[in-house]
């Protein structure tokens, strides 16, 4: 896992229009993925409504990813749980399955400083037997990652890496800056929109929701920037940043902040035939035929339709 780096889309989760976990729509946007060139499918992150996901429908779901990938890239497991007896409880589960890496969030409902977050990260990487990676995500957990934290346990060989979900780019640019000469660490940035100066920094790649809607795009992107093609990289990332207005089509007097943004790549996914359906996981509300008729707009434009 030291060379993990690229393109690592955090993988949906679709729905049939009942409501259930739709398998074959899973798998098939994972061989969509797998198509586009991917490095990488993070599965049970937070674009895969993982909190909304029964213990039967996380496995249902990791078993039928892996299947796809059959080794072919290597599949990163979320472990979402509140504290750290239920993120072992969770890991021994899941890793069962399999994957290659776990990634894992500081505690969250707990009100958690940073010692309790440093003492639950070199526990749970104590207890799995796979690299291990930090999800800072403070949106979710209410709690930024603490730098100097991640440092140390990033020197000490305690992390293999860090998904960075922050929004916080000055401070994503200290890590990078801070953890440059440690070959066995990789920090990936999960901005869609400001990918490009994350790899002009140094990141080891980019894990975008959006990537599950255009993921060839992602990773033209991602070889310019290794090319050192930077006006290709910026004309690129100006695309998927226009494609991006997926994400405000649904109106957000009806439809929360987080399924607006999935909703989005949901429907965008099923006016180009991936998935079946657009439905998100209850309580949340789904796009509508007209919000829909919004994304159709977009993907025509970016040339996806």
């Amino acid at each position: 896992m030291n060379d993990l780096h690229g393109i690592i889309p955090p993988l949906l989760t679709p729905r049939t229009a009942q409501g259930d976990v739709d398998v074959d729509g899973l798998q098939a946007l994972a061989a969509h993925l797998i198509d586009g060139g991917v490095h990488g499918i993070f599965a049970l992150g937070s674009s895969g409504e993982v909190p909304y996901l029964t213990a039967a429908e996380r496995d249902r779901t990791l078993r039928a990813v892996l299947e796809v990938a059959d080794g072919r890239v290597p599949v990163l497991v979320g472990i979402n749980e509140q504290t750290t007896p239920r993120v072992l409880e969770e890991a021994d589960r899941l890793l069962a399955i399999g994957g290659e890496a776990a990634v894992v969030t500081a505690p969250y409902y707990a009100l958690s400083d940073a010692a309790e977050v440093e003492r639950h990260l070199r526990a749970v990487a104590g207890h799995v037997g796979v690299p291990l990676f930090a999800y800072d995500i403070p949106v979710r957990t209410h709690l930024k990652l603490p730098l100097d934290v991640t440092l140390r346990l990033a020197r000490e060989g305690v992390l293999a890496g860090v998904k960075d979900s922050s929004a916080d780019d000055v401070s994503f640019r200290r890590l990078l800056l801070e953890t440059r000469g440690l070959p066995a660490f990789a920090a990936f940035t999960g901005h869609e929109v400001v990918a490009d100066g994350a790899l002009l920094g140094g990141a080891s790649g980019i894990v975008p929701g959006l990537g599950n809607v255009d993921p060839a795009g992602y990773v033209r992107l991602y070889e310019a920037a290794q090319a050192g093609d930077w006006s290709l990289v910026v004309s690129e990332q100006d695309r998927l940043a226009r494609l991006f207005q997926v994400t405000a089509a649904a109106d957000r007097g009806r439809v929360s902040a987080g399924a607006a943004g999935v909703g989005g790549f949901k429907a965008s996914l099923r006016l180009m035939g991936v998935i079946g359906s657009r439905r998100m996981a209850d309580p949340m509300a789904s796009l509508d035929a007209s919000e829909a008729d919004r994304v159709r707009e977009i993907l025509a434009a970016e040339g996806l339709l």
